[in-house]
């Protein structure tokens, strides 16, 4: 059923989405376009604005916009020439009856899109900043690029209240066409408001989305709109089964977290029971409601291109980690060095620097009122422009700290030589990337020889090669002291404004206590303790199981680490690598 989804068919339904959106352009909020620019968006973008009535047009929200160009504020210039505050219309206001195209949308703050949300929720823009408070009523659709490359897409709280999803990646090079005109388009708009979908129909939209996993309310609430407007541009007042399969593959096939149980046929031979009273009359019960859902979930199903679930799951869990995303550490607020994010009150010192514009911008307000003061006090009244202390602002900044790796790799007998080599082959791997990235990469090895710091931090590949050459093995299994040295140089990482992540690769028998003795018990109740230290500072950190039969001790170790648990008992350089970067980011 997949294997019939091929590019033909996904451009067909990029050209369908394209004429219904222009039929309810508001109604329907837009469209995420995600793939490379070029191609088949702009063929898409093209026969969107041959079928909005009157070419509608086009206006572009640059994605590091800021809160002036947004919501509007005070036009400076105009505001120190006139003596008056004088108020400059935002992007989002100016939007009003265009549509608003958002490039690299996967880069829009979430900040941002929270203000576009919040504009298409309630058609207005609200500015309540530089001492004005005014309201611009506002109807506009969205039209987002999204150029982001796996876990990276455009902020949900926008992708919620767009209609459209479409794959341009998936549509090859192939080039969108609708043969429909803006007359259709238009007749399409004096039916729609005629148009009514039935309860049978939304209770099998609801029941597909449940399928799906769909949890978002909105998306039902636009499939049923894409459904009356399918309807209204083939001229028929009550919808069919038709229109509900394509609002269905249009709307909630994309936004598919799993796919749909499948339920057991009940066996031949289950012995007939006594029917039950039945509680409505048979011409009451809900036969073709089941029978049209069935229709939909496959109509559906067959729509979803067969690794979207895949890379679903991946992104989820990716950016399950948080700020830990790319491998990026801890987000800290500075005002010296980073990307600009802002002004706020404050004074010129500890090195900030001066935003003269927002400052001037602070003080424009005040101006006439100063004004009058000095004539009071009999000073110079001439116009001029008086800045003071509170109305300085200065830059804030916005910089990622340096992420340090700290590998901890068990090196004892009862670990397998092999797993050696195979962790020296994550390291190297993960070693590269940290370069590219300008992170740092730690190692300690402990067994026999108690716990050794064989890669002190650092991004150099040639020395972190050395070091892994001459990774010893054999011995016991010093566990609780490897995590207290781990605990110590994560500390020192910390005091350095550095973010640190522990990756402890072990299978979990430690037989060495911290003051040396034997005994497994008793080992194992020091290595607990040693975890939990690490919990305790908040370090983020990775158990990999490298037994070949994991069973409950690494994962007691996990929990008191407060780590992700990853039994790997066959794992090579790449996966340990692999699991490494999708479990820390990294």
């Amino acid at each position: 059923m997949l294997d019939d989804f091929d590019d033909a068919a996904l451009a067909q339904d990029a050209a369908l989405a394209a004429a219904l959106l222009a039929i309810d352009a508001a109604g329907l909020g837009g469209a995420v376009l995600r793939g490379r620019t070029g191609g088949p968006g702009e063929s898409w973008l093209g026969v969107f604005r041959d079928l909005m009535p009157d070419g509608s047009a086009v206006r572009r929200l640059p994605a590091h916009a800021t809160d002036d160009r947004i919501l509007g504020g005070l036009d400076l210039s105009a505001t120190l020439s006139a003596g008056r505050p004088i108020v400059e219309r935002g992007i989002l206001a100016a939007a009003d009856g265009c549509v608003l195209l958002i490039p690299s949308a996967e880069r829009l703050p979430a900040a941002t899109a929270a203000k576009v949300a919040a504009a298409m929720d309630t058609r207005e823009v609200m500015i309540e900043r530089d001492g004005l408070a005014q309201r611009h009523a506002t109807c506009f659709s969205v039209v987002a690029l999204d150029e982001g490359i796996d876990e990276e897409t455009a902020p949900a709280a926008l992708r919620d209240r767009l209609a459209f999803y479409l794959s341009l990646d998936a549509i090859g090079r192939r080039e969108i066409r609708s043969d429909l005109t803006r007359e259709d388009i238009a007749n399409a708009q004096g039916r729609l408001e005629r148009v009514a979908l039935g309860d049978d129909a939304i209770e099998a939209l609801c029941g597909v989305a449940t399928a799906f996993g769909v949890r978002s309310f909105n998306a039902v609430l636009l499939a049923v709109r894409v459904a009356r407007c399918h309807a209204a541009l083939h001229g028929r007042a009550d919808p069919g089964n038709d229109d509900v399969v394509v609002a269905a593959r249009l709307v909630l096939a994309p936004r598919a977290t799993r796919l749909p149980q499948v339920d057991e046929e009940e066996p031949d031979d289950v012995p007939e029971q006594e029917p039950a009273e039945p509680e409505t009359e048979p011409s009451q019960r809900p036969e073709g409601k089941s029978e049209l859902q069935d229709v939909v979930v496959a109509a559906a199903q067959a729509a979803i291109p067969p690794d979207l679930l895949a890379r679903l799951m991946t992104r989820r869990s990716s950016r399950a980690r948080g700020e830990a995303q790319r491998g990026s550490g801890a987000l800290q607020r500075t005002v010296r060095r980073g990307r600009p994010t802002g002004t706020k009150r404050g004074a010129l010192r500890a090195g900030a620097r001066l935003n003269v514009l927002e400052t001037l911008r602070a003080a424009a307000p005040w101006q006439s009122l100063r004004a009058q003061a000095r004539r009071e006090q009999a000073r110079d009244a001439r116009r001029r422009v008086e800045v003071r202390p509170d109305d300085f602002r200065v830059r804030r900044m916005k910089d990622r700290r340096e992420t340090v790796t700290v590998f901890v790799v068990d090196a004892s007998g009862s670990t397998a030589l092999h797993r050696l080599a195979e962790a020296k082959g994550a390291v190297e791997l993960l070693l590269a990337d940290c370069y590219v990235r300008r992170d740092h990469v730690a190692l300690f090895s402990f067994g026999g020889r108690g716990t050794e710091l064989l890669l002190p931090p650092t991004r150099s590949l040639t020395r972190a090669k050395r070091c892994l050459a001459d990774l010893p093995g054999g011995g016991g299994t010093p566990l609780a002291e490897a995590l207290e040295r781990a605990s110590h140089l994560a500390q020192a990482i910390k005091r350095k404004n550095q973010t640190p992540a522990v990756v402890l690769l072990t299978d979990g028998r430690p037989n060495l206590c911290r003051d040396g003795r034997h005994g497994r018990e008793a080992a194992e109740a020091d290595a607990i303790t040693a975890a939990a230290a690490l919990r305790h500072d908040g370090i983020a950190s990775l158990l990999i199981d490298t037994s070949t039969r994991p069973d409950r001790g690494p994962a007691r170790i996990a929990e008191a680490m407060g780590a992700e648990y990853v039994p790997l008992p066959f794992a090579d350089a790449q996966s340990v690598s692999a699991e490494v970067r999708l479990r820390l980011g990294r």
